[in-house]
């Protein structure tokens, strides 16, 4: 399998620290409010890598962190008047909500920043006996960017073009040795909350707590670090820097970023106020719909949201989700010849259909080519199935793959009919008076049921309900 490498900005072939095995990390939800679809886009591709890398054979450890304690987190919460621990409580809880409906499997470990203290603690004392800390008084302990003589590796920014800031408080940069330092302890200020550390109270800086969770679960390298691409500079950077100065040693492989989902070309995001909530979207299209939506593009180009490009989704969804269940109903129907010539044909498919789709999912995670061999194996069941002439125990195996590759993916089918019992009695009804030949009656009923919402259909063996459009 080739991943594309931020860090060398090249495709290069996985391979693992560890044969068989993969320790993988991405990056979070900031747990203050519902994530967005821009937040779901790394949700649903990391989960999707992971899956896929199972699949293909390896044993695969992968943490995800929850951001439970910064500046947002604090501001949210007394304007609320909780307290930052109750505000996490809750969107974890909904995170869940929104992750399982999108089928993102759990994690491995998913922990908390706020209960990696020790750890984090640990780490900026390494670093601190390492020489690569200094403190503003009054202000925190802090990370000095000229000390990491390849600083700027993973972003490819250069030391003295780097803006100050780095994602923390940036209402004063007196005191820092270089513009692009950053805390790593922030001490205590009014309102906040605090923990204990040997220099003083306070709480970590954003970028110090994936590499404490990455140190106390996967160990000082990692195979694999994803995020969005938004995160390249300063979170990984910063990352990097302090991993690599505490642990002496390279920090993570293979660096994979998903690039954005955009509204009339710009990024979706907060602070821009031009996001949509998967918890709103789902009030009119399912969450299946949104995943195999995000995944209808490659996940390194930038996919565009629009009301139109979702219904497309799921309408394309629905054809999988048919092809499957009308494979069952002809399969069950017992009308199937089983022709040997029919049977090699759709053999062929399912085995060109898997081929292709492992060759392109191989290929830097090609969810978009590989769903195209999966509508192309549909084509030909759809066809098959209709021809009649197939064997049952060959059908079956092709819907089966079908089965198998959405799975592969995370996509869940819709493959229960739902047709109400008084319109599965109307049809039972016509093919009644059809079979005397009552073809009236039969267009009669054929019509009711048609009024109601539903088409009746004739295939092989007996017919198949649908919901009308």
């Amino acid at each position: 399998m080739k991943l594309y490498n931020t860090l060398t900005r090249t495709k290069e072939e996985f391979k693992p620290i560890e044969p068989g095995k993969v320790k993988m990390y991405a990056c979070g939800p900031t747990v203050y409010n519902y994530f967005h679809l821009g937040n779901a886009r790394p949700f649903v591709t990391f989960d999707t890598l992971s899956r896929y890398l199972e699949y293909i054979g390896y044993d695969v450890t992968f943490v995800q962190n929850f951001t439970d304690i910064d500046d947002k987190m604090i501001k949210r919460a007394n304007e609320e008047g909780i307290t930052v621990e109750e505000l996490a409580d809750r969107f974890i809880k909904e995170y869940y909500v929104d992750a399982d409906g999108l089928n993102i499997k759990r994690q491995s470990v998913q922990p908390r920043a706020t209960h990696s203290m020790k750890a984090i603690i640990g780490l900026i004392k390494s670093m601190e006996e390492k020489g690569y800390t200094y403190i503003i008084e009054g202000d925190g302990v802090y990370y000095d960017v000229s000390k990491k003589a390849d600083y700027g590796k993973l972003s490819h920014y250069k030391l003295e073009d780097l803006e100050a800031g780095g994602g923390e408080r940036k209402a004063s940069y007196e005191g820092k040795k270089n513009p692009g330092d950053f805390a790593l302890w922030k001490f205590k200020k009014e309102g906040e909350p605090s923990w204990g550390s040997p220099w003083g109270e306070g709480r970590p800086g954003w970028h110090i707590e994936c590499s404490a969770m990455i140190k106390q679960y996967l160990g000082d390298t990692i195979d694999i670090h994803g995020g969005g691409q938004d995160l390249i500079f300063p979170h990984h950077e910063n990352e990097i820097a302090q991993s690599e100065a505490a642990n002496g040693c390279n920090f993570c492989n293979y660096w994979v970023h998903n690039a954005f989902v955009n509204i009339d070309g710009e990024k979706m995001s907060k602070s821009l106020g031009n996001f949509f909530t998967v918890r709103d979207i789902v009030k009119k299209y399912p969450y299946n719909v949104i995943r195999f939506f995000i995944l209808l593009g490659h996940y390194r180009s930038p996919i565009n949201f629009s009301d139109e490009l979702l219904a497309a989704a799921q309408t394309s969804l629905g054809r999988i989700s048919n092809c499957v269940r009308n494979a069952a109903f002809v399969i069950n129907s017992g009308s199937l010849s089983g022709d040997a010539e029919a049977d090699k044909i759709l053999s062929d498919a399912v085995d060109t259909a898997s081929e292709s789709f492992r060759s392109h999912m191989d290929d830097d995670l090609n969810s978009a080519d590989a769903i195209t061999d999966i509508f192309n194996l549909v084509r030909q069941v759809n066809t098959s199935a209709q021809e009649g002439k197939v064997s049952a125990d060959m059908l079956k195996k092709a819907s089966d793959k079908i089965l198998e590759l959405t799975g592969v993916l995370g996509i869940v089918l819709d493959l229960e009919d739902e047709i109400p019992e008084e319109i599965t009695d109307l049809a039972n009804k016509r093919a009644e008076a059809k079979k005397a030949k009552d073809y009236a009656e039969a267009d009669r009923i054929r019509n009711e049921i048609q009024a109601k919402g539903y088409i009746v259909k004739d295939v092989p063996g007996g017919f198949k309900i649908e919901k009308g459009s």
